[in-house]
């Protein structure tokens, strides 16, 4: 079947989060998270080492949306159930249909960081993709010294399949950065 005419939900919950794909002024507590985060982002994450603005954060939201529906990429972002407040942003990446199997990708606004938020999100989005998109592999890609990025699939039982040594530069660009490959597959 065309991954096109997939019914797939909007918005799903775990225990304590709204998961959901972005909405029109989502950019905003995107933007103000990036801002109070950047510190902590631009180590791993090329984007936070960008100029970053409100209006580009709503124009990227809003093509992630658009690429949600011709099921190419599903960013989703991660809101406190309690409060509605914006923590952070993941999603099911890179997808292959015909296995199906996806990438997990991920962070977290600093500030709410240390509360189990991410392990919790990445549970969820890896069981919706496993029961509702009925995913054959989830993979998790992170820097060897990326420690609070790696504690996640390994809290989860993610197998930690193999290290692709020298297959990145660090986002400064100064260095090779060695990549491990984490997965989990359907039983």
């Amino acid at each position: 079947m065309d991954p096109i005419l997939l019914d797939i939900p909007v918005e799903f919950y775990t225990e304590r989060l709204i998961i959901r794909v972005p909405r029109p002024g989502d950019g905003k507590a995107v933007y103000e998270s990036i801002k109070a985060s950047v510190n902590e982002l631009k180590q791993w994450l090329p984007f936070a080492r960008e100029e970053q603005s409100e209006e580009k954060i709503e124009i990227n939201l809003r093509n992630a949306y658009s690429k949600f529906l011709a099921r190419e990429d599903m960013r989703l972002l991660l809101f406190l159930k309690e409060t509605n407040e914006f923590i952070g942003s993941s999603g099911l990446h890179n997808p292959n249909w015909d296995i199906p199997k996806f990438e997990i990708g991920y962070w977290i606004d600093s500030r709410y960081s240390g509360n189990g938020y991410m392990t919790e999100a990445v549970n969820g989005i890896t069981d919706f993709a496993f029961q509702v998109l009925h995913a054959r592999r989830i993979t998790i890609r992170c820097d060897t010294l990326n420690e609070r990025s790696k504690a996640i699939p390994e809290r989860l039982g993610f197998e930690l399949e193999g290290t692709l040594r020298n297959d990145d530069r660090s986002v400064d660009g100064t260095r090779l950065r060695d990549t491990h490959i984490y997965a989990k597959v359907a039983k």
